[in-house]
């Protein structure tokens, strides 16, 4: 009976297996054990041939589109200025047909509040108001680790009153935007999607990329849920609660950026920041069908 020895051999379920001493199938034994200088699971993985469809199939079909042009920011620029250097690049125009469901994107935020049809308290009031249902039973979503409504009330009346005025700052004044909790955002705890982390860090400081935001107006909404420590891809939290997917709610979202991948996806944040440490913004952008 083989046993590891060609490249390319299939490891068949056990039930699938013919165990006679004169089969030629491929089987471990509950004992087998690798040598010291080739591991045993290093030995499958080399020579093994996975019989299983991928756990993602894209609904679209993939299009590798050609870069019309790059554009470099200048970094001697204010935040500010930067975004409107990027806004620059955007498509003047945008598709006529919207689905039922539409996403507000930065600009619809942008236009909706320079042309005065709804104001960032308003946005932030709605959004506190679908936050509190969608933690409350039968959802339990779980997106969010902490946020604070005063602190958004306070965020959207200042973006408020500066559109009053005709001043934004950029046009990302008076967009929710959600932060990861392992991104130091003030006045929030930095938890890494644990109980212990705050104890022995403080959050100091907003973090460079948080901070950035801050100066271009953007109402930072909170500290979204994740992975502990983001050491995993399930979005599984024991602390905090499971992130469930807005699509289905009996399944995850992935992870370990869980809920910023989720509160995009439900249509909560039109921006959320995550962190990729191992291809895990991949996974849950895949599985809520959302693009980075």
């Amino acid at each position: 009976m083989g046993l590891l020895r060609d490249e390319g051999v299939v490891y068949k379920a056990v039930s699938e297996v013919d165990v006679d001493p004169q089969s030629d199938h491929v089987y471990l034994k509950a004992n087998v054990k690798g040598s010291i200088s080739i591991p045993l699971d290093q030995i499958l993985i080399t020579n093994a041939e996975l019989e299983e469809p991928p756990l993602f199939v894209p609904l679209h079909p993939y299009e590798d589109l050609n870069e019309q042009q790059v554009k470099h920011i200048a970094s001697h620029l204010s935040p500010p200025e930067q975004v409107q250097e990027a806004i620059h690049c955007l498509p003047s125009s945008l598709p006529s047909h919207k689905p039922k469901f539409h996403r507000w994107t930065i600009l619809d935020y942008a236009r909706a509040y320079s042309s005065g049809e709804i104001t960032p308290l308003m946005i932030a009031e709605r959004f506190l108001a679908a936050v509190r249902e969608s933690s409350s039973p039968p959802l339990q979503m779980s997106f969010f680790i902490n946020y604070d409504a005063e602190d958004i009330l306070r965020q959207a009346t200042e973006s408020s009153l500066r559109y009053e005025k005709g001043q934004p700052i950029s046009v990302l004044d008076g967009v929710p935007i959600a932060i990861k909790d392992e991104i130091d955002c003030s006045p929030y705890p930095t938890t890494g999607g644990t109980k212990w982390l705050p104890k022995l860090r403080q959050c100091t400081a907003d973090a460079c990329c948080v901070a950035r935001l801050r100066q271009c107006g953007a109402i930072l909404v909170g500290k979204t849920n994740m992975h502990e420590l983001g050491a995993g891809t399930s979005g599984i939290n024991p602390h905090y609660g499971v992130t469930r997917n807005p699509y289905d709610t009996n399944k995850i979202s992935g992870g370990s950026s869980s809920g910023s991948a989720a509160v995009v996806s439900s249509g909560l944040c039109p921006v959320a920041l995550g962190v990729d440490g191992g291809g895990n913004l991949h996974n849950i952008f895949h599985l809520k069908r959302i693009s980075a």
